[in-house]
């Protein structure tokens, strides 16, 4: 059974900046495209950012040339890191692939933006 562990969430300034991390079971992060979802309250989730097994990466408009995904596949592990945060991005954050079928979603991390 797939795994998918977020981490790094937290209260920060607008303006700030934190780095979330997905851990995965097995070999996911390498054998998939990837993607970091983001749900605010009361809204649906959405795609923010994601990176191909080739490394192409795709931005959602909101956070292009703020947001940076990466990942590191010796680690299982994958990167979204923020900068320049606003009150906007406030969300819980998962992790999953960004094509085909969805694996079950982890409990995300929460990213809370004070303004």
């Amino acid at each position: 059974q797939v795994q998918l562990v977020e981490s790094g969430g937290g209260l920060v300034q607008a303006g700030g900046s934190l780095r979330l991390s997905c851990a995965a079971s097995g070999s996911i992060i390498e054998a998939h495209d990837m993607g970091w979802y983001r749900q605010a309250p009361g809204q649906q989730i959405e795609l923010v950012a994601s990176i191909t097994t080739r490394d192409s990466t795709y931005y959602a408009d909101s956070v292009k040339g703020r947001f940076t995904i990466s990942r590191d596949n010796a680690k299982n592990t994958l990167y979204l890191q923020m900068n320049s945060l606003k009150f906007e991005d406030t969300a819980v954050y998962h992790c999953n692939v960004a094509t085909g079928v969805l694996f079950d979603w982890g409990r995300g991390t929460q990213v809370t933006v004070s303004s």
